[in-house]
């Protein structure tokens, strides 16, 4: 499933980054720490989804949520 259909405040594990081709974003989310086995946490959900890896906290949109697989 997609980071978008996570239950904010449970923490998962990132299976696969599917970018289908696109670079920018996979290099970007990349940058954030989000690749395959790194830990995620949902922390709000709202027009965008507020997200904590390796104790940061970062704010994006569903569009990148999408490509997060947990």
């Amino acid at each position: 499933m997609s980071l978008n259909e996570a239950v904010p405040g449970t923490e998962y594990l990132i299976t696969k980054v599917d970018t289908e081709g696109d670079e920018e974003m996979e290099s970007f989310l990349f940058s954030l720490g989000c690749y395959s086995g790194e830990r995620i946490t949902v922390v709000d959900k709202g027009r965008n989804l507020v997200v904590s890896i390796k104790d940061a906290r970062y704010n994006i949109d569903p569009e990148l949520a999408a490509a997060i697989m947990i």
